[in-house]
């Protein structure tokens, strides 16, 4: 059993059951003994690997997009260039140093990383060693102002409620004991949810049936959406989901680049829950920002340029460095890969309109 098993299991002895959202933030974010505080997830000799990693052609890609953004906006200066959850620093890098030659650009940038992670936070320092930065522990510390802000794969990581259906109706599910006291065990309590909890189309949903629901991830779309109403440029979220809220568990653990049971191994291994870009969209929207998206990730990187810039380095490199760079292309846009099943969503304000990798809106709306 983990240090922060015993954590837990003292907790849930006395005082019962917690909320899965309550279970995750700790398995993720305790302090001494969460997954995220004490160990660099990222990579081959992680857990997991991010776009970044894959291909440096997506930070570049999404560094090109900010820059056009920005134009779009009246290229105001200074404008703050802010990353949620930047993992190692690949993509920033990536990012700044396709757009070295937009000189205007990078003398405006004011670089802003909304990171709690200690060990991250000095990954990102040696990757941007050349780079002034400024770290937060929360995007609401970022001061206000013109803003680009980009999160990728940071919503899957934020703690999910999860709703189970019963005889009785929807209630919360929960991580109790087992009656020897000494195993994690999924139980429901006996309060039903606030309606405006759960969407409307989920009548029909089988007894065991399940719904999630990311209340972190919307209290953050509604801060995105109203900074990017108030003064913001445009922000960019892309991370693995759906299109559409429904019904369907979706939470799972991976250590070792193996899915694991989510309630072992508690602290040592990763804990994420697909996005419901639906949820954040509507509520994003209430803010009276434009939303764009979401689109397949396959789409916006194609539309961006993906296979040309990948061919374009493929060019210069060596026999293996061009193998991995298309091998690394068609992992991030193939239907068969993370092409399909990561999303790409934008909320922009009142000075940019129609951003660049959404143009297939654009043409579904004129058919």
């Amino acid at each position: 059993m983990t240090p922060l098993e015993h954590k837990l299991r003292d907790r849930i002895g006395r005082s019962g059951p917690i909320p899965v959202s309550e279970f995750m933030a700790m398995a993720l974010g305790d302090p001494v003994h969460g997954y995220y505080r004490k160990s660099d997830p990222l990579g081959a000799k992680g857990d997991f690997i991010t776009g970044p990693e894959i291909s440096q052609v997506f930070g570049e890609l999404i560094g090109l997009w900010c820059v056009h953004c920005w134009q779009q906006a009246g290229a105001p200066n200074p404008v703050k260039l802010v990353e949620l959850g930047p993992g190692r620093g690949t993509l920033m890098s990536d990012a700044l140093r396709a757009v070295t030659t937009v000189h205007a650009f990078t003398e405006a940038c004011d670089i802003h990383l909304v990171e709690t992670s200690p060990v991250l936070r000095r990954c990102q320092e040696l990757a941007l060693k050349d780079h002034r930065v400024t770290w937060h522990e929360v995007l609401e510390h970022v001061p206000a102002g013109p803003e680009l802000i980009i999160a990728n794969e940071f919503f899957d990581a934020l703690p999910i409620d999860q709703y189970q259906m019963t005889e009785a109706g929807w209630r919360l599910r929960c991580v109790g004991l087992n009656p020897a006291g000494d195993r994690f065990r999924f139980v429901t309590n006996h309060k039903a949810p606030d309606k405006t909890v759960l969407p409307p189309n989920l009548d029909g949903v089988p007894v065991g049936g399940l719904f999630e629901a990311c209340p972190a991830g919307l209290q953050i779309a509604g801060t995105l959406g109203a900074r990017m109403a108030d003064e913001g440029i445009a922000a960019l979220i892309i991370d693995y989901g759906h299109a559409r809220s429904e019904a369907g568990e979706t939470l799972q653990a991976v250590q070792n680049h193996t899915y694991c049971d989510v309630l072992t191994n508690v602290g040592e291994a990763d804990l994420t829950a697909h996005v419901d870009f639906a949820a954040l969209g509507s509520r994003a929207k209430q803010t009276g920002v434009r939303i764009y998206g979401p689109v397949p990730q396959g789409t916006f990187l194609t539309e961006l340029g993906i296979e040309a810039r990948t061919n374009q380095l493929a060019a210069r490199a060596n026999k293996r460095t061009a193998t991995l760079l298309k091998t690394g292309a068609h992992r991030l846009i193939g239907a068969d890969s993370m092409g399909m099943l990561f999303k790409v969503m934008a909320l922009t304000g009142d000075g940019v309109s129609n951003p660049a990798g959404f143009e297939s809106l654009l043409h579904q709306r004129t058919e």
